[in-house]
């Protein structure tokens, strides 16, 4: 018997299957708020009247608590007429649902927190402190720290922006301390013709040695850069465009330049915990008395093993005649131009996460904001922190995926 060809009946009709799209959430008002600072020197404010204009001109609520932009010299008055509600209440300000801050949170902050609140600030981890992360979490904050934040290009637009301003600005300072008013040495960094430019040292080819580097060929000094990475040697090179001196960390070779600089500049950097030490009390010893010592690092404990930490009241110590700088967090000294860099950062992510409806949406569409989240909804989500404190991790992706 012949086998029956298929036959499907007229009466029959194919549809398909209605396809299930994540539907992008309808954009939500945010309210912001901008407690003051009152960490240790600490001038900076998160978001400028500028960018405060933007996010109420989009629909979205901000208050700033009295004189917070004072450090950074915006006024009270500067915010009021951007639109923001003037808030003379600490407690008030953090009635908000997203807190933006410029230091970390606080222990005289930990009891305002309100449940379920978002934060925006840095976590400055050689300080961090595990009952404030245990607090937190007991809260269900969702907290979102600057320095671990990426863009798309999975830069650290942040922790670069204060890179730029501290190598920038560390020239200035070495300056400033050369200078006979300072009871420098009474020299200029270099240009002036007939006379042999000062020799500048610089330890770490980051963003930061980066900037010093071309702020110091600028003022025409001689630039000797060293750093045990290779390839941010190739970059600085070619970045800058210059043929510099360049040099792997070579005790010897180190010691050697050490001895006849007139300025030296730490700008190490660590992945996590402290910066290794490089330059011994021994080599700063055979240094030139009246050099300057710039040491960017001392936030995580410095470079030098002579440095250590001082303040913008008193910012240099001498030892063995030698001039050195330890103030930590130095964009803070130029806190306008730090509170404009933070703020063209933050102002367009706050106007994306009202757009997309709050930050753990946003959370779901862009994959770059995960990496600056560290506690959502009160589990800690960076291993880093977990590690340290010996608290338990939660996988962010985990945690995202769980809640669709």
């Amino acid at each position: 018997m012949m086998p029956r060809k298929p036959y499907i009946s007229s009466a029959i009709s194919f549809e398909p299957l209605e396809e299930t799209l994540d539907i992008k959430p309808l954009g939500s008002s945010l309210s912001i708020a901008i407690p003051k600072e009152n960490a240790f020197q600490e001038n900076r404010i998160a978001l400028s009247p500028d960018a405060v204009g933007v996010l109420i001109n989009n629909g979205h609520a901000v208050s700033v608590e009295t004189k917070a932009g004072e450090g950074a010299h915006f006024s009270d008055k500067d915010y009021a007429e951007a639109g923001a509600i003037i808030v003379y209440d600490k407690k008030e300000i953090f009635r908000s649902e997203l807190i933006v801050k410029s230091a970390p949170v606080s222990d005289e902050e930990l009891p305002l927190l309100a449940i379920g609140q978002t934060i925006i600030s840095p976590i400055h981890l050689p300080v961090m402190k595990s009952h404030i992360l245990e607090k937190m979490m007991e809260k269900k904050v969702t907290s979102l720290s600057f320095e671990n934040l990426k863009d798309e290009s999975g830069h650290n637009p942040i922790v670069r922006s204060m890179s730029e301003i501290a190598g920038s600005s560390v020239m200035l300072i070495a300056g400033q301390y050369l200078s006979s008013a300072n009871n420098g040495k009474g020299m200029l960094l270099g240009g002036i013709s007939g006379i042999p430019p000062t020799k500048v040292i610089i330890i770490g080819a980051g963003i930061v040695g980066e900037y010093a580097a071309r702020t110091a060929l600028a003022m025409g000094a001689s630039v000797k850069v060293f750093d045990n990475n290779i390839y941010k040697l190739k970059r600085l090179q070619n970045n800058i465009g210059v043929r510099l001196w360049t040099s792997v960390l070579e005790p010897k070779v180190l010691a050697k330049q050490l001895k006849t600089c007139d300025v030296a500049v730490g700008a190490l950097t660590s992945s996590g915990g402290r910066t290794p030490v490089v330059v011994s009390e021994e080599m700063v010893s055979m240094m030139r008395p009246g050099s300057v010592i710039v040491d960017v690092s001392i936030d995580r404990g410095g470079c030098f093993e002579t440095s250590e930490v001082t303040s913008h009241e008193e910012p240099v110590v001498s030892k063995y005649g030698v001039i050195h700088y330890g103030v930590p967090n130095i964009p803070s000294g130029f806190a306008r131009t730090a509170s404009q860099a933070i703020s063209n950062v933050l102002m367009p992510l706050l106007l994306t996460i009202g757009d997309e409806g709050g930050l753990e949406k946003l959370v779901w569409h862009q994959l770059n904001i995960r990496n600056g989240i560290y506690l959502f909804k009160g589990s800690l989500t960076n291993f880093h922190l977990s590690q340290r404190f010996n608290l338990k991790y939660t996988d962010l992706n985990l945690l995202i995926a769980s809640q669709r």
